[in-house]
């Protein structure tokens, strides 16, 4: 096992940030990078498109929300490797400020993906992260943003350094509950567009913060480092033409945390945009492109 190759995994790399930091990856990672897709026509697609600039990753199919899918990339990252060096949570979906999709529908779907599915990939491959192995989260601050419009009460549970994994799912499926049943500005949610997509984004930073915790408590001395972070507003399908960023600048802060070196101190359990740690909870100061 010691002798196997490194290896590093991206989830969502067909396109956009995941195929930015994919090739980033490709170029600066002393081993082996793997493009996940959920389709795998498109995800072969983009390693030929990797493989034509003279980049070598591999693919493996990975639906984040089939828990058959993540246990598959599981096994064959035992059997080839042995465990995981990397792992960058990328994979997340949004809908349009202007889809007529219902709000509970957006609701269950976008939390499907973003929350759950990630929480899913996480506790499938934690366990198989080697010494000094990094994972890297792709929240946004738009959880930041979430946040400042949630209920005082909500606040204090969202930002209490005690809260466990448990109760942040349960907080997580309250607020699918009370958009269903049309109650959630009454239970103290934010009535704000994009709710859905920052509700799932604040989830993804919390829930880093806590997977950092037990990783520091049942893995001190392996010196795993696990972040969450923003890339910024990017041009992308998911970002739309008016983003500030192109994707390859917002592979820039997953990048550096995915390949914080052996001998470094940190980040660790931590929110990091341009590659600054930026204290979880409020005040915060908002980047000018965010409108409040």
């Amino acid at each position: 096992m010691s002798s196997a190759p490194r290896v590093a995994v991206v989830t969502g790399a067909n396109k956009g940030l995941g195929f930015a930091i994919t090739r980033d990856l490709c170029r600066n990672f002393s081993g082996d990078v793997v493009l996940t897709a959920r389709d795998e026509a498109r995800g072969r697609a983009a390693v030929q498109q990797l493989q034509a600039e003279g980049l070598s990753p591999c693919f493996h199919l990975l639906d984040i929300d089939d828990l058959q899918s993540i246990r598959t990339l599981r096994d064959f990252l035992c059997k080839e490797y042995g465990g995981l060096d990397v792992l960058v949570n990328n994979a997340g979906i949004n809908f349009d400020t202007g889809d007529p999709t219902p709000l509970p529908i957006q609701a269950e779907v976008t939390l499907k993906t973003n929350f759950f599915g990630t929480q899913y990939v996480c506790r499938e491959l934690l366990p198989l992260m080697k010494p000094q192995g990094r994972v890297v989260n792709v929240s946004s601050v738009m959880g930041f943003v979430t946040l400042k419009q949630c209920s005082p009460e909500l606040q204090q549970k969202f930002t209490s350094e005690a809260i466990t994994e448990e109760e942040l799912g349960i907080l997580m499926d309250k607020f699918l509950e009370d958009v269903k049943n049309g109650v959630h500005k009454k239970e103290g949610w934010p009535d704000m567009k994009l709710v859905t997509y920052g509700i799932s984004k604040m989830g993804i930073t919390i829930l880093s913060r806590i997977h950092a915790r037990k990783l520091s408590e049942q893995r001190r001395g392996d010196k795993i480092f696990l972040n969450a972070c923003c890339p910024g507003w990017l041009r992308t399908d998911m970002g739309g033409p008016k983003g500030i960023k192109s994707p390859e600048e917002g592979a820039e802060t997953p990048v550096y945390l995915a390949l914080l070196p052996s001998d470094a101190e940190g980040p660790h359990g931590e929110f990091v945009m341009e590659k600054k740690v930026e204290q979880w909870g409020l005040p915060f100061q908002f980047p000018p492109w965010i409108v409040i």
